[in-house]
């Protein structure tokens, strides 16, 4: 059974810093690209970051870089969002993705809030 499942998320204040893991089960995690997504309150979901299975290369939404920062371990089948210097605009439900050419997996979500 497919499982993507992500943790780490939580209220922190503006300025801060979180790590919000995502870990693989039940496919052939080394053989998939990895991204994360955000959806905040009335919004559209938006890609965050995303790392490639072939390379490692990774590339950032235009409103995270310089401040967070995607990797992956496929020895535990896991993928990491550091995030730091949190902005009250980084609020949202983050999801982790797993997607080759022929599937598109989704964990249900972790909820960031950044207020003060």
């Amino acid at each position: 059974q497919v499982q993507l499942v992500e943790s780490g998320g939580g209220l922190v204040q503006p300025g801060g810093s979180l790590r919000l893991s995502c870990s693989a089960s039940g496919f052939r995690f080394s053989m998939f690209d990895m991204r994360w997504y955000r959806q905040a309150p009335g919004k559209e979901r938006e890609l965050v970051a995303g790392i490639s299975a072939l390379n490692g290369m990774t590339n950032y939404g235009d409103s995270v870089k310089g401040r967070f920062t995607i990797y992956r371990d496929d020895t535990w089948e896991a993928v990491y969002l550091s995030m730091n210097s949190l902005k009250p605009e980084d609020t949202a439900v983050y999801y982790c993705s797993a997607r080759n050419y022929y599937y598109d997996y989704w964990g249900r979500g972790t909820t960031v809030i950044v207020s003060s």
